[in-house]
Parts: C-alpha cells; sequence; structure tokens
C-alpha cells in the first residue's frame, strides 16, 4: 500500500484571505514589541511632526518604532536589510500591517529620532522595574570594545599629517604656477563652454585633501591641549630649568607623533581588542542580577574602565530613581577614587585589583584599595565576586554573539551612544518577553 501524505496544493488559491498574525505563535516577540510600544509614551516621535500641513502622509512612527526595534531585536541593524525583511518574514509584514517603507525612509527616520530612541530605553527599564523584575540588589558592570562604522586604514598619525601636509603645499605652489603659465592656452585647454577660471582637477583634488589633514590635525592639537591643561601644564613650559622635575618631551599642546585622527569618524579611537587594534568606542553596560536586564548602557572614546564607574552609578540613578545596594566590577573598574565614591554612596562594592595590587599597608592615599583587598580575601566577599562574569557578560554575549551586533551602523559619538541604547532596548524586550504580559 503507498504512502498517503498530508494534502500540498501550493497553487490553490485560497476563497478568504487569512489573518497573517495567525501564522505567528501567540507568545511570539513580535507580538510583545508591539504591545509595548502601544504602551508607553511616543509622544517625542510625534512632536516632530506637528502642525507639518505637508501633502504626502509621513509613515505612522508607531509603526516605524515598532520595525526598528523588532529588527534590531533580531540581529537586521542594516535598513536595507529591514526593507528586505517586509517582503521575507511574516513577523515584520504582521508590524507594518501591509505597509513597505523604502531602506531610505527606515534609515531616515533612525537618524532623525535617536535622542526618541534613548527615552525608550529609560521607559522600559522603569516599566521592568515597576513589574518587579529589576531588584537593584546587585548590579554587575563591564565594558566591551564595538567597532565603529570607520577603517582604521582611513586614519593619520600626527607626524605623518605634518609630511603630508607640506608636501600637499608643495605640490599645490607648482599646480597654481603651472596653471599661470597656461592662462594663454586657456582656450584650447578648457573648452569654448567654459570660462577657463576654473580650479584643475588635480588642484582642487589636493586642495580638499589638505584641508581634510589640516583639519584633522587641529582636533588632535585641541584635544591634547585640553589634557596638558588637566595635567596641570601652561603654554611654554617646555623649558623647565630652574625648576623642579625634568624637561618636558613635548611642547604643550602638540600631540605625540603616534597619536592617530580617524577621517571617516574622528569621535572613534584606536582600541584593542581581540581582533588586534580597531577604530572602536567602549560600549558600557550596568546589568541587574535579577533577570539580566541592562539598567544602563553607556559609550565612552577612553580605552580604559577605570573613569567610567562613577558616571554608570549616575546614569542609574537617573534611570531608575535609585542607587544600587551592591556593585560587582572587574580589576579595569580599581581606582582609589571609584573606592571612595562607592562608600559615599553607600554602596558595597566588589571590584577586583588585579593580580600584584595589593596596595602598601602604610601607603595612607590607599585606605580604601587595602579595605576592598581586604573584603575580597574572605570567603564571602570571594562568593559575592563570583557572580559578575555571570550576570554582566551574558548581555555582551547576546549582542554580539546571538544579535550578531559587532559595528555600529552610525558615526559620532552621540549618534554612536543612541544606538547603543537602541540595541540595549532590544536585547532588555528580548528578555521581558514570556516574563510580563501587557493587560
Amino acid at each position: 500500500m503507498p504512502t498517503s501524505f498530508r494534502p500540498y496544493h501550493p497553487d490553490q488559491p485560497q476563497l478568504f484571505p487569512p489573518d497573517p498574525r495567525d501564522w505567528l505563535p501567540d507568545d511570539h516577540l513580535a507580538f510583545f514589541v508591539s504591545d509595548t510600544v502601544d504602551a508607553i509614551d511616543l509622544s517625542g516621535f510625534y512632536a516632530r511632526y506637528e502642525g507639518d500641513g505637508r501633502r504626502k502622509q509621513p509613515f505612522e512612527p508607531r509603526m516605524m518604532v515598532k520595525l526598528l526595534i523588532y529588527g534590531y531585536a533580531t540581529g537586521v541593524f542594516s535598513s536595507r536589510k529591514i526593507a528586505r525583511k517586509l517582503h521575507e518574514d511574516v513577523a515584520f509584514r504582521v508590524l507594518c500591517a501591509g505597509n513597505f517603507p523604502a531602506h531610505r525612509t527606515i534609515a531616515e527616520f533612525r537618524q532623525r529620532h535617536l535622542g526618541e530612541f534613548e527615552s525608550l530605553f529609560v521607559q522600559v527599564v522603569r516599566i521592568a522595574q515597576e513589574v518587579g523584575l529589576i531588584k537593584l540588589g546587585t548590579l554587575a558592570l563591564d565594558g566591551s570594545k564595538v567597532k565603529a562604522n570607520a577603517s582604521k586604514h582611513k586614519a593619520m598619525s600626527y607626524s605623518r599629517m605634518l609630511a603630508e601636509e607640506k608636501r600637499l603645499r608643495k605640490e599645490i605652489r607648482e599646480l597654481t604656477q603651472q596653471a599661470r603659465l597656461v592662462d594663454e592656452q586657456e582656450d584650447v585647454k578648457y573648452g569654448v563652454d567654459r570660462r577657463g577660471d576654473e580650479l584643475p582637477e588635480e588642484l582642487s583634488r589636493r586642495e580638499k585633501r589638505l584641508a581634510t589633514i589640516r583639519a584633522a590635525r587641529d582636533r588632535l592639537e585641541r584635544r591634547q591641549r585640553e589634557a596638558d591643561e588637566a595635567a596641570g601644564r601652561e603654554p611654554g613650559d617646555e623649558d623647565r630649568q630652574g625648576r623642579r622635575g625634568p624637561k618636558y618631551k613635548r611642547p604643550f599642546g602638540r600631540p605625540p607623533d603616534k597619536a592617530q585622527e580617524n577621517f571617516t569618524d574622528p569621535d572613534s579611537r584606536i582600541m584593542k581588542c581581540s581582533t588586534g587594534y580597531e577604530q572602536c568606542y567602549n560600549a558600557q553596560l550596568a546589568v541587574d542580577d535579577a533577570q539580566q536586564l541592562i539598567v544602563a548602557a553607556e559609550v565612552t572614546q577612553q580605552a580604559v574602565d577605570n573613569q567610567q564607574l562613577r558616571p554608570l552609578l549616575d546614569a542609574v540613578r537617573t534611570n531608575t530613581g535609585r542607587t544600587p545596594k551592591r556593585v560587582l566590577a572587574d580589576a579595569g573598574y580599581r581606582s582609589e577614587e571609584n573606592f571612595v565614591s562607592l562608600k559615599r554612596r553607600r554602596i558595597d562594592g566588589y571590584v577586583a585589583l588585579g593580580r600584584g595590587e595589593e596596595p602598601a599597608r602604610r601607603d595612607p592615599t590607599k585606605r580604601q584599595t587595602r579595605e576592598m583587598a581586604r573584603k575580597l580575601r574572605t570567603k564571602r566577599g570571594r562568593e559575592v565576586y563570583r557572580r559578575r562574569k555571570a550576570v554582566v557578560e551574558s548581555p555582551f554575549g547576546w549582542i554580539k554573539g546571538v544579535l550578531g551586533f559587532r559595528s555600529y551602523s552610525l558615526r559620532g559619538v552621540e549618534k554612536v551612544a543612541a544606538e547603543w541604547k537602541l540595541v540595549c532596548l532590544a536585547v532588555n524586550l528580548r528578555r521581558m518577553n514570556g516574563m510580563m504580559a501587557w493587560a
């Protein structure tokens, strides 16, 4: 007897149009994203359209917010890929309900509303706190390098900038002199339809490159002046004869020869990653121990973490209105100033000191560091600190490994910080799906 298969007729039309929502399970993430967006305040997104009076109707902001959040929550970050998913993925089509915004529209909406997406992150954190998913009993902090939307090969060191600037000035002078010598032949050279006084293409290209290099050099020098002033230096203090201490190795405000600036994203910095040195930003997270939800997400241009503990705790306070009882952090956050800050905030801190970092017993400037070392040597201290890795490193694994977010789509530290919050908002919603339901 032949095997009997279930009916399969792909060419048979359906008499009644089905509801696309029936094709998704009831607990699908798309429904939770949709319910969440419907329940939170989106007035900031609508404010830009008030009194516009445009003839061409824009897409519904609520729909665009759902589309972008669900895209990031499922690892689709490119506006072109999101637009393609609208034709291929049932969940995307359900969220947009028959609308098909173009990739340029999606990209422009994301750029235009970056500040509003930051506020959505805070709203979702407060909702999670209200329903008891965030306890603020134990908080773990960590940072990770995420690649900027720029190549390290589009950067140039300060010493090479000076050399290139000198070379380009010489070539521009030669090209300008050459243009003057052939000025009498302009009709032949430029043609009868042109004035003849346009810049030669070679000259224009070199002048643009020279202007770009000068702008990058000015940014490097400005940052170095600010750093020197913060360190207590003054202009003209290169020669320290007659004073204590050796001479400075470089003039005030002059960057080291190896200092680099990127032409594509000047706000990004060269940082050491697992794959070597890359153009990056340092992404920071503060994660609550209860359900591993992210309560603060910040971005810094500094490669080290030890100056980020206090800004992260300030962000936690701003987002939740409360201070955590306990904080766990690795050795990257160790410093006497951080330990003093934890004590002043009445936070029970557990911050690793690293190998060979035991402070001198009688050093009066390391009192809180000695106290931290004593705490971490106890059995309870070791048990408490052991939770750090499980709490904070998992969200980075979800972001980079599960979602595949390893590089920012936007450029500039402010836009990158907003995109990082959008990523963390998406991760939080993935975690919250199944933990709570909207009435």
